[in-house]
This record gives structure tokens, sequence and C-alpha cells, in this order.
């Protein structure tokens, strides 16, 4: 009954749209007082007519064709509970020897709490690459204890935080009847919009229909952009016919195309296209952001140069200093216009001999800048890290850490770590900020295992018979060299080419001991046949840290399980990762 009432909700609409129509051309037969009209009105009705004219032929096929996609989407709706919209995903199971069934088994009060863990953690890229896995393979949704619409939404938290514009595409492509799926496009046209990327922001709207009155407002822009302006003006005038009305949004609309007079100055920052419509149709643009503007306008104004620079900064405002520094933190300002700001501060020879002391007695602001002026000027080692040191805990204080990262790491990057003293080894590791994009060889050393030509095998670059010819005469010299020292590691290689069928010599039986240390949870559900719920607390033992930083007891347990199984794809990545040597 409800899709009845909704179509013919539809059809009335066209109707009265049609009848508009013929009326309307009816009218405009009629004489007309043209001097009884201003200006901007007179042009606007000739732009109208002129697109009705143009658009005499096929108008009624656009409409109804608009129509019609309304009435497919409420149909699809009234279906969601069908497999194909269950069925979602970006990554065919196959590729990492899952399958579609992967969260069947699973417990969804279980699945939100782990998914509610690792939302709070600042994953590591080991960990985000196998949860990406686990939420982006194409399966059928978990359906004890949690909806669908749930657990799409921990998809869309992911997509969102891992901040990759491209897989959010593609994801949005392969998946248009997801639930809430309008919040995923936002954000990706919102990304787009704020980096001066409009062509980017529009394709979207050719890939995928929206319902959304944010969105629909973006996509009438963009066709605007495109110099589309019949398409606009019909998807406008039906947006408003069934019930769009936003003024602001409206005035900019008829300047844009040219119907009014582009007279008028105001700003709208309630959302980004609103802030970016103001800036293109505003000569005189002008915008002070304070500390209640969005982080999304203060991005925009960033990437297009809107914001004031540091030199014009009053030192003695306080509010505005640490305004300067907040957006520096959320990344909004270069480090480099920060530390320029705090090198326009003036303070005496004593101030700076006493730095250590003097710095507690001022604004911690003024204090961070006292500190960075005596840490440039000194050429002591020492006290270079013990000052950074100091700085750092000051920007910890007052929660915008952010702000003094880029440029720690090129103070400290300039000192040895054998010339670092022990109580700062610590610090100094954390905040040197590594290049992991190098990519590494690996070099083989055939004197151990885990570092031999044996790992050829798991880069497919070893047949079956060849690796088990040579696992297999591997282990006969170990034999008889009676110092070999089985590793963990070596258990590692061992068990796995055992889990693929790799058939090693019974004789050798007694060389090493495996006995991971599988957690029972975890046990349980392997059992059960869990995948995609023990993919997610993998992800959760590996956190913030990286695979090289794990012990090789955590190491073992998670292989052992992926051995357990069957998936050798991802256990083969862990594999070439942690244990060849590399240069």
């Amino acid at each position: 009954m409800k899709i009845l009432k909704l179509l013919n909700k539809i059809q009335i609409t066209l109707y009265v749209f049609l009848f508009l129509i013929v009326n309307f051309k009816v009218f405009s037969n009629e004489p007309v007082d043209i001097w009884s009209l201003n200006q901007s009105e007179q042009k606007k009705k000739e732009q109208k007519i002129k697109i009705e004219n143009n658009l005499e032929t096929d108008e009624n096929s656009l409409i109804i064709k608009t129509i019609n996609n309304e009435e497919s989407k409420i149909l699809e709706d009234g279906n969601l509970s069908t497999s194909e919209i269950l069925l979602a995903g970006l990554y065919d199971p196959e590729e990492y020897g899952l399958n579609i069934e992967m969260w069947s088994n699973s417990e969804g009060e279980e699945l939100k709490k782990i998914l509610n863990d690792i939302e709070k953690l600042n994953l590591s890229f080991d960990s985000k690459e196998i949860l990406e896995i686990a939420l982006l393979t194409n399966s059928y949704t978990p359906n004890k204890n949690i909806s669908a619409e749930e657990f799409f939404q921990f998809k869309t938290n992911y997509l969102i935080k891992n901040r990759d514009l491209n897989l959010i595409k593609k994801y949005l492509i392969k998946n248009k009847k997801m639930p809430n799926q309008s919040l995923l496009i936002k954000f990706f046209v919102d990304q787009h919009l704020i980096e001066s990327d409009l062509e980017n922001a529009c394709s979207l709207f050719d890939k995928i229909e929206v319902d959304d009155e944010y969105l629909s407002k973006f996509k009438i822009y963009c066709l605007i952009n495109q110099n589309k302006i019949e398409q606009a003006q019909l998807i406008y005038d039906l947006k408003k016919e069934l019930g769009l009305k936003d003024d602001f949004f409206e005035k900019k609309f008829n300047i844009l195309l040219g119907y009014e007079e582009n007279n008028e100055n105001e700003i709208s920052d309630k959302n980004v296209l609103d802030f970016h419509i103001s800036h293109r149709t505003n000569i005189d643009f002008s915008y002070s952001p304070d500390e209640n503007t969005s982080n999304l306008i203060w991005k925009y104004l960033s990437n297009s140069n809107l914001l004031e620079t540091v030199d014009q900064i009053d030192l003695l405002d306080e509010q505005k200093v640490k305004m300067i520094e907040k957006a520096t933190h959320e990344g909004n300002y270069n480090e480099t216009d920060l530390f320029d700001l705090y090198k326009r501060y003036q303070f005496n020879i004593n101030q700076l001999l006493n730095v250590k002391e003097t710095f507690k007695l001022l604004p911690s602001y003024e204090g961070r800048a006292l500190l960075y002026q005596r840490l440039i000027l000194t050429i002591d080692k020492n006290e270079i890290i013990d000052l950074a040191y100091k700085l750092k805990n000051s920007f910890n204080e007052d929660n915008i850490q952010d702000a003094f990262k880029e440029e720690l790491s090129k103070i400290l990057s300039k000192i040895e770590f054998d010339e670092v003293p022990s109580n700062y080894s610590t610090f100094y590791n954390n905040n040197i900020i590594s290049n992991d994009n190098i990519v590494k060889k690996i070099k083989y050393n055939n004197k151990i295992l885990h570092q031999s030509k044996i790992l050829k095998y798991f880069s497919d670059e070893s047949s079956i018979p060849k690796t088990e010819k040579d696992i297999n005469d591997f282990l006969k010299k170990i034999k008889k060299d009676k110092k070999y020292v089985f590793t963990t590691k070596d258990i590692i290689i061992l068990e796995s080419l055992k889990s693929d069928g790799i058939k090693i010599e019974n004789k050798f039986d007694n060389l090493y001991e495996e006995n991971p240390d599988i957690p029972t949870d975890i046990q349980v559900k392997i059992n059960n046949e869990e995948i995609g719920t023990i993919l997610l607390r993998i992800v959760q033992i590996i956190g913030e840290d990286d695979l090289e930083n794990l012990g090789s007891e955590s190491l073992n347990f998670i292989v052992s399980v992926l051995n357990e199984l069957n998936m050798d794809k991802i256990r083969n990545r862990i594999i070439l990762k942690v244990l060849p040597l590399k240069v």
C-alpha cells in the first residue's frame, strides 16, 4: 500500500507538472504588458521560454524517465531484504581465500563491540590492510542481532576515516543500493570540493542517482558548471515541485543562470556547497573563521588560499594565536606558518638564556614561541633534544600535538641515533617520521630457514615440487648441524608449508616442537567458521603496531589461525612482510 501511495503521488506530480507546461504555453500566447515586468523577471522568463522551445520534443520523456527512476527506487526500497542488496563489497572473495558467507555465523552484538573498539584505535598500515579486506570483500551481511544498516555504517565509517577518495568512488559505484549511502557520497563530494576539485566531485553524479536534498542541489550546481543549463533547470523545477525550499540556494541559482544581477554579498557557511557558491558569486569575498567554524570550512579556506597570513596576526590577540595553533594541528595552516609566527615574538637575552625556567612563567603559546626560538639558536645536540622534548610536551598538554610533528621530525633527523642520550631514545624513535614507501628487496640468507630461498614459495616464484625438495634438503643439512637452533619464525615457515600440503619427511618431525598459543575465543570461532569475526580479532590484536614489531609468538598464532582457515593469500602477505631480510 505504501508503494502504491507513493506511485500515485508521483503520477499526480507528473500530471500537475504537464498541466503547468501546457497552460504556460497557452498563457504565453496571450497579450502581456512587458513594461510591467522588471528587467530580471523578463530575462528569466525569456530563458525559460527558450528552454521549453528547445525541449518541446523530448521534455516529457526526460520527466517520465525521472519519474520512472523514482518508481524503480521505491520498488527496490520495498525489497530491502533481497540478497541482491545484502550482498555487497568491492573485492572478489576468492582473491583472499574467503567466501560470501564469511559473516553468516557471526554474532552481531560481538561484532558491534569489536568494531566499536577498532574505530577508537589509530590502526597501523598492516591492521588497516586486513580490516579493508574484511569489510570490503563481497559477502552477505551478518544477520544475528545486527541489521544491514548497522553493518554498512561500520563500512562507511572505515572508508571515511581512511579518506581514500578513489576507493570510496569504486565502492559507491559498485554498491549503488546500499542503505544510507548519502553520508558517504556527501563526504566524497565535499572532500573534492574543499580541494577545489569540482570536476572529480561532480564525476560521481554521472554514475549514481541521488535522492538527498543536499546532494540534489550539488548535482544541479554541477550541471550548471558543466553548462547543462536545461537539465539543471528541469531538475531544479522538479525538486521544487516535490517540496525543495531553500531561499539562499534559489538566489544563487538565479544569479548563476543569469536570471538576476549579482548585487548581493550574502555568505552561508552552513555547508561546503553553500560556502563555495558564496565564494564564487561574491567578487569581494571575505570571511574570517573563528573557533566555531567547521573544519571543512577551514580546509576550504586553506586550500583556496583565503586564510589571512601569519604576518597579519596581532601577537597581542591571544585567541587569534591559539586559533592558529589549533588550525595547524588540524592541518589547515602549515607548520612553517606557525613557527614563522613564533619567530615574530621578541624576547630579551635573559629570557632566552634561562629558557627552561622562563617559559613556564609565560602563557602557553608564548612559552612555545620562546622554546622554539631558543631551540633554533642552539647547536648543542643534547640541548636541542631536551628543548624539543619540552616543546612537544607543551603541545601535548594543550592537545594540539600535531602542530609540531613534521618540524620535530626534521629537527631530530639532523641528529644520529647514537648521539641521543639514553633517556631520550624512545622520544627520538617515536617522533622520527620514516618513509615507509621505500620498496626494499629481499636478501636471501640460506643459512637461516626463515630467510632462505624457501620464501620464494610464498611469492609464487617456486613450484610445490621444487619447494618440497628444497625444504627437505634444507632440513637434512640442519639435522647434521647440531648447532642450529629452530626459532619461532622457522616454525612459522614449516607449519605453513605443511598446511599447504607440502610433504616433509617424517624423520624431521623431532627437529622442533610446534605449539601455537591460540586464544580460546578464536579457536571457538575457527570451529564455528566465523571467518569475518576472526579477521576483526586479528585486526584488534595487531592494532596500532606494525607487523614487524609484533612478538614472534603473536605472529605465530596469527599465521596458525590463517593456516587453519586456508587464508593463504593473507598469510603470504604477512610472511613476506615480516620474515625476510630486506635491504
